[in-house]
């Protein structure tokens, strides 16, 4: 049984979730056309080509390699992708396709083994990313950060991680 404490901690977690996720892609997407879905995997799909990400998932292509038109880069595959944002390979082949429709990814054969796809970032899915990163920090600084007293923001952080590290069972 939960004490009313709890109750209300739930309770208020459940609200300002609902709020900030309906409010800020409202907002997203009205600034930049972009929505929350579509910046969390331009993002995710950056960060994973990044070669410094440390146990990203990528299959790293040699720069030495034969094939005519290979790519030097890294590869992203959906299923890392998937997993780093810890969504299902459903939910996210169907994002993935709204966004090549849009020509924001490419999703290309793996150079590697041919079984499967890898996610890349097209221009076009750049330019429209870094666009929304300054709108969506002034977002959090207007309406999340800037809202709150340092302390309040040490706190909230302690209490997230602690959470995040009980749930992965860190």
């Amino acid at each position: 049984m939960t004490s009313p404490a709890q109750e209300r901690a739930w309770t208020a977690y459940r609200e300002l979730r609902l709020t900030l996720d309906t409010r800020v892609a409202h907002d997203l997407e009205a600034g930049t056309g972009l929505s929350l879905p579509d910046v969390d995997v331009l993002a995710a799909v950056r960060a994973l080509a990044d070669p410094a990400a440390a146990g990203s998932g990528l299959v790293p292509l040699s720069p030495a390699d034969p094939r005519p038109g290979a790519r030097t880069a890294h590869c992203v595959r959906v299923a890392a992708l998937a997993d780093r944002m810890g969504w299902s390979r459903s939910r996210l082949s169907r994002q993935l396709g709204r966004m090549e429709r849009r020509d924001l990814i490419a999703r290309v054969p793996c150079e590697l083994d041919g079984r499967g796809d890898d996610v890349e970032l097209t221009a076009a899915g750049r330019r429209a990313l870094d666009a929304a990163e300054p709108a969506l920090q002034a977002w959090v600084q207007a309406h999340f950060a800037g809202a709150l007293t340092e302390a309040q923001l040490a706190a909230l952080t302690e209490a997230c991680e602690a959470l995040t590290r009980g749930l992965s069972g860190r």
